[in-house]
């Protein structure tokens, strides 16, 4: 059996926040589109840049600093590599002109927002025109950004994935399964020989490696950072009070790993609405759970780090393949659901694996987490990601946890399969109103007053 393969070093990518999908998907869709001017348009040709975000980009684009990454992907910045310092304010103060990467100064009126058009491929939509001196378009492409970070140009299969064949292809959790039986191999064995032969034995350890080595370093930067979030709410950081609240308490004290895991959540995703560097897990906004799982097993459940880096992050990996492949880990698509509901889901099956699960019982989680999360809307405040977002990582955390215990205590046999979680997934995401999915037009979005 051979299919599509989504990578963990694919799920798994190191950017900026406040969002994958609002933030790095445009930012990558803007240095991509510089890319395909200079190798497609004659040198003097292009005189002008145009760009506008439709739908969901627009709805919460300001909140989400997408125009700062619009713009800093057209002038060559890669979320992966960049200082997001260097990104922030962008937009503010590009006027006038814009140096388009490998074409030179054009002219540019700024980002244009269109949260009343939304495209019929995905409510993540951007598009980029440049016009000669006479007016006359020399170039205009359409991008979404799907969800995760990943962009997919207009035109191109709906796959947001290099199309890459793995000896070890699965496209539901009943066919992984299988895959596990008939090789008597776990979940994780599964994957890191699929990533193996996809990108060298060296090239996957390094790549996981520097995975869980920006998350440590998220959760420790977030630890120590002080202040208030940006924009008008002016959120204050908690997860460094909390630290240090939690560094007095007594080691005798058996809630005090329950409050670590929710402090490591916390620390992530400021950080995340802070614009720093984080790691896509599947998606910005749900950026601390599996960290924050990851790391409350090596220092609380004595689970070596080597199996944190390696088990833990492909099982997960795994997971969230499925929810991308078959439903959505788009917020503007699925709801919030499908970010924090697919990351407790992944952080559910990672835990479980590394506490020596069997291959049932990581899929037993990884369900239980999911359908505790169904329905679960998306509705950013102001269009920020921190209420609910930075909260509700932490919740969905503890969920996590609790998910892996639950499955841990039976034998991997339950009612409700993981395939069937995802379809239901995918149908209520299609369901839901488009209130909900990211576009700050009901929920606590509207029920907050503005000050």
């Amino acid at each position: 059996m051979s299919s599509t393969y989504v990578s963990a070093l694919d799920l798994f990518s190191v950017g900026i926040g406040p969002s994958s999908s609002h933030t790095v998907g445009p930012m990558r869709a803007g240095r991509r589109f510089a890319g395909e001017v200079a190798g497609s348009c004659a040198p003097g040709s292009v005189e002008a840049l145009e760009v506008t975000l439709y739908g969901s980009l627009a709805a919460t684009g300001i909140g989400h600093g997408t125009p700062d990454a619009v713009i800093g992907g057209l002038m060559g910045l890669d979320p992966e590599t960049c200082d997001p310092a260097a990104v922030r304010g962008l937009a503010e103060r590009t006027t006038g002109t814009l140096p388009l990467d490998g074409v030179g100064e054009v002219g540019f009126a700024g980002v244009r927002l269109a949260p009343l058009t939304r495209l019929p491929a995905h409510p993540n939509a951007l598009s980029f025109e440049v016009r000669s001196t006479t007016g006359e378009t020399v170039r205009r492409d359409v991008y979404y950004s799907v969800g995760g970070g990943f962009v997919v140009r207009e035109g191109e299969p709906d796959q947001a994935l290099p199309d890459r064949e793995a000896p070890l292809g699965f496209d539901t959790a009943a066919e992984l399964l299988a895959l596990c039986d008939e090789h008597d191999a776990p979940i994780a064995d599964i994957a890191w020989r699929n990533e193996v032969a996809l990108h060298g034995a060296d090239a996957v350890v390094a790549g996981l490696e520097a995975r869980w080595a920006a998350m440590e370093a998220c959760i420790d930067a977030g630890l120590t950072a002080t202040g208030v979030l940006p924009g008008w709410m002016k959120v204050p950081r908690r997860a460094a009070d909390v630290a240090a609240r939690l560094s007095e308490v007594s080691a005798t004290d058996l809630d005090a790993p329950a409050r670590w895991l929710q402090a490591f959540a916390l620390a992530v995703n400021e950080e995340n609405a802070g614009g720093g560097r984080v790691v896509t897990a599947p998606t910005n906004g749900a950026a601390g759970i599996i960290p924050a799982v990851g790391l409350y097993a090596i220092r609380f459940l004595g689970i070596e780090r080597a199996a944190v880096v390696r088990d833990y992050l492909l099982t997960a990996a795994v997971i969230g393949s499925l929810y991308k492949r078959n439903a959505s880990i788009s917020g503007a698509e699925a709801g919030c659901q499908g970010e924090v509901g697919s990351a407790s889901s992944m952080a559910a099956a990672g835990l479980t694996a590394v506490l020596g699960g069997s291959w049932r019982q990581i899929e037993n989680a990884a369900e239980i987490a999911m359908e505790h999360h169904l329905g679960l809307t998306c509705d950013p405040v102001g269009g920020f990601v921190q209420v609910p977002c930075i909260e509700r990582n932490a919740i969905a955390a503890g969920t996590a946890v609790s998910a892996a215990r639950l499955a841990l205590l039976g034998d991997g046999s339950h009612f409700v399969s993981l395939d069937t979680v995802v379809e239901t997934m995918r149908q209520t995401g299609r369901d839901m109103s488009a209130n909900y999915k990211e576009t700050s037009a009901a929920g606590l979005a509207v029920n907050i007053i503005e000050c």
